[in-house]
């Protein structure tokens, strides 16, 4: 299997990033939504008050290896051990209705689908929608 780092993102991984956000994004058909800056995620990743907190797979593969293999496993456990370590008690993960390849790792590894078990949706307020609310 590949030789896999996981560590802390550094100010001078948001090139890379946000490299990554573009290719999620156009994987998820969602490239219109993409509105971030490499500028916005060194302030809100970086400055005194972080706004996110982001980590950095470093995957090194075997010669003849496909890549990918066991790599959402391997971040997601990182995921856990970090929320635990900054006393978090839960932590959630967002995922298209489509994805079922995702939807059935998230299930394996021992998440609850909310949607199912107590059926949540999400909803968000953007642009127009969050500026009438805040009366500008």
């Amino acid at each position: 299997m590949a030789s896999v780092r996981i560590r802390e993102a550094k100010e001078g991984d948001c090139g890379d990033i946000l490299r990554l956000i573009r290719e999620l994004a156009e994987y998820e058909k969602l490239s219109d939504q993409v509105k971030i800056t490499e500028e916005v995620l060194r302030a809100d990743g970086f400055g005194e008050n972080p706004f996110y907190h982001c980590l950095v797979a470093e995957i090194l593969p075997e010669p003849g290896e496909p890549q990918g293999q066991g790599i959402g496993t391997k971040i997601i456990k990182k995921v856990a051990e970090v929320a635990l370590d900054k006393g978090c008690s839960q932590f959630r993960l967002a995922v298209l209705n489509w994805n079922k390849k995702a939807m059935d790792l998230y299930k394996a590894l021992g998440a609850q689908d909310l949607t199912e078990a107590e059926g949540w949706h999400s909803f968000r307020f953007e642009g127009e929608a969050m500026r009438e609310l805040a009366g500008r």
